[in-house]
């Protein structure tokens, strides 16, 4: 069991909870939270946000029993978690951008501190969240409220580029790619059961092959992902 140091809500159902601890994770991955005993049965699966020196960071939406139950937590509750699971970002080649929509900002902090000269770009359906962190470590980002941040990125402009949000955005974002040499990576988000691989309940097809999500992924390339199939997620 951990602490809870704060669990801020940042706009209506967001979240950031940070924990007491010292902890370690790549860009990317995710731990399995819980803060109850029986109901819900499983854990939830969240990026990390954030890392310091004694705490870790979770950027989060409340959509479920499970993620209403992590909001209502307060400084000095217990939380169990586990991790880090999973393959995070890849280490990126030449000029990187950052392509995040929503809550799908949540595990970019982590690799914008990795990566403090990518671009950094946010789009938000309404009002953003949780900027403070990414204008504190880049001097380059770009926030959108309303129509889709992938209006403002040039993929020409980059070599790598890493994204999570709405399947839609990632998708548009991809075929905007096709015809650039940059390399895109996006991470994607699926109900899991245990978060190492053994229920098979978070399978995708990527590179024509079924892969799990939280081992394989949740990071996969682009080129290689059904997107038939992530829209039906």
């Amino acid at each position: 069991m951990a602490l809870v140091i704060q669990n801020v809500k940042l706009a209506h159902r967001i979240y950031r909870l940070t924990i007491q601890g010292s902890y370690s994770a790549r860009m990317g991955q995710f731990f399995m939270l819980r803060c109850w005993d029986t109901y819900p049965v499983l854990s939830r699966p969240i990026s990390v946000h954030n890392l310091t020196e004694d705490s870790v960071s979770f950027l989060y939406r409340v959509h479920g029993t499970g993620t209403w139950l992590l909001s209502a937590l307060q400084a000095g509750d217990k939380i169990q978690l586990e991790g880090p699971f999973g393959q995070g970002f890849p280490e990126p080649q030449g000029r990187t951008a950052l392509v995040g929509g929503g809550i799908g900002a949540a595990p970019l902090l982590l690799a914008a501190k990795e990566i403090p000269d990518a671009s950094v770009y946010l789009g938000y359906t309404s009002v953003p969240f949780g900027l403070t962190g990414f204008h504190e470590i880049s001097r380059n980002v770009t926030v959108k409220s309303g129509g889709t941040i992938v209006d403002a990125v040039d993929p020409s402009r980059y070599d790598t580029i890493f994204a999570c949000g709405p399947v839609g955005m990632m998708h548009s974002l991809a075929q905007k790619t096709e015809s650039t040499n940059a390399e895109l990576h996006i991470s994607v988000e699926k109900r899991m059961g245990c978060g190492i691989g053994v229920c098979n309940s978070c399978t995708v097809t990527s590179a024509g092959k079924s892969r799990k999500v939280c081992t394989d992924g949740p990071v996969f390339p682009a080129k290689e992902v059904n997107w038939n199939d992530l829209h039906r997620l």
